[in-house]
C-alpha cells in the first residue's frame, strides 16, 4: 500500500508537530483528547460529529476540542453554513506528533514526558485478556548512531498505518518505543 493512495486525511497538514510546553503535553496526556486526535486523522470533523464518535456530550467534546486548539494540535479547516450558522470542522496540525523536550516553566533540567508505551500498556490489557494482542520486546546492543537510523525507518513504518484506508468496526493501536535500557552485555569475544 502506497502512502500516497486516497489523502487521509481529507484535509492539508503539516508531516510532524512537535510538542514542548507542559501545557501541550498536559492536553495530549487525557485520554478523550487524545481519541479525539486519532479521530480526527480520518478526516476532518465536527464537534458534533466527534461527540457522537465518543458517547459524550457536545458540550463536553467542545470544551477538549478546544483546549487542543490553544495547545496548537487542532485547528479549524473548514467551515461550511447550516441555517445561519458556521459550522467548524476540526483537523490536526500535523500528521505525526511528537513529544520534544519539554521542561517546567523555570527549571532547566527536569523534562516533562508523556510516556506513550505507559498508555498503550493501560490500554492493551483487554486485548492482552482476550488473547488478541500481538506484541515483541527485542533488545540490541548496537551504537546510537544506528538506533537514531532504526528509529527514522520506524517513524515511517508509522506515517504508513496511519494512512491506512479506514474500514472495519475495530481501531488497532500501534505502539513502540526504542530506548536505552540496563541489559548486561557480553563481553567481548577473545
Amino acid at each position: 500500500m502506497s502512502i500516497n493512495s486516497p489523502q487521509l486525511p481529507d484535509y492539508e497538514l503539516a508531516d510532524t508537530v512537535e510538542l514542548t510546553t507542559p501545557a501541550q503535553l498536559r492536553a495530549i496526556g487525557h485520554p478523550l483528547r487524545s481519541s479525539l486526535l486519532d479521530l480526527v486523522l480520518e478526516r476532518a470533523a465536527t464537534v458534533g460529529e466527534l461527540a457522537a464518535a465518543v458517547g459524550r456530550p457536545k458540550s463536553t467534546v467542545a470544551h477538549h476540542v478546544g483546549v487542543l486548539v490553544d495547545a496548537g494540535m487542532l485547528r479549524v479547516v473548514r467551515t461550511r453554513r447550516v441555517r445561519a450558522i458556521d459550522e467548524r470542522f476540526y483537523g490536526r496540525t500535523g500528521r505525526t506528533i511528537t513529544i520534544g523536550i519539554a521542561r517546567r516553566p523555570g527549571d532547566d533540567t527536569t523534562p516533562v514526558c508523556v510516556n506513550s508505551l505507559s498508555v498503550a500498556a493501560a490500554e492493551s490489557v483487554p486485548a492482552h485478556e482476550d488473547d488478541t494482542l500481538y506484541s515483541t520486546l527485542r533488545h540490541a546492543r548496537i551504537p546510537q548512531e544506528s538506533a537514531s537510523e532504526f528509529w527514522r525507518r520506524v517513524e515511517s513504518l508509522v506515517r504508513e498505518f496511519s494512512a491506512l484506508p479506514r474500514s472495519g468496526r475495530t481501531v488497532y493501536g500501534l505502539a513502540v518505543g526504542l530506548y536505552p535500557t540496563d541489559q548486561p552485555v557480553l563481553p567481548d569475544a577473545d
